[in-house]
């Protein structure tokens, strides 16, 4: 299986963060795809999480938000595997949590974000995880 990053495709500001990803991150073995045009059950993945964080998949690795990014910077083209190494880190890790939250709430009144991108309202599948993705 191809690891994927998936993001919010319905969501301007995580669209727009994508593409930045692809333009300057590219990774070497990984696709970054919207999680609404991917086949989510196919990848171990519903569509309450994707609506609530970022997810990597690479075979039985699941991961979400800071982890996730840095699980995607691991395959990409140098320098940002050392990048990802550092986030994550348990320490750097557990510091990007909060801000990773705290984007995800204000997403829509982000640079390129629309009210569209508001998240929405409920419990959120990883405070019950720890925070941590599966």
């Amino acid at each position: 299986m191809t690891p994927v990053l998936v993001f919010d495709g319905d969501c301007a500001f995580c669209s727009s963060s994508a593409r930045w990803v692809q333009r300057w991150a590219p990774s070497r073995r990984a696709e970054v795809v919207a999680w609404q045009h991917t086949d989510l059950g196919a990848i171990g993945l519903t569509a309450q999480e994707c609506s609530t964080a970022l997810r990597w998949v690479d075979g039985e690795r699941h991961s979400a938000g800071p982890v996730a990014v840095a699980d995607y910077l691991r395959t990409a083209r140098a320098p940002w595997p050392a990048l990802g190494a550092v986030l994550g880190t348990r320490l750097a890790t557990a510091a990007a949590w909060p801000v990773y939250r705290w984007v995800a709430e204000h997403r829509h009144q982000l640079p390129g974000g629309t009210p569209q991108c508001a998240l929405p309202t409920g419990p959120r599948p990883d405070e019950a995880a720890g925070g941590a993705g599966r």
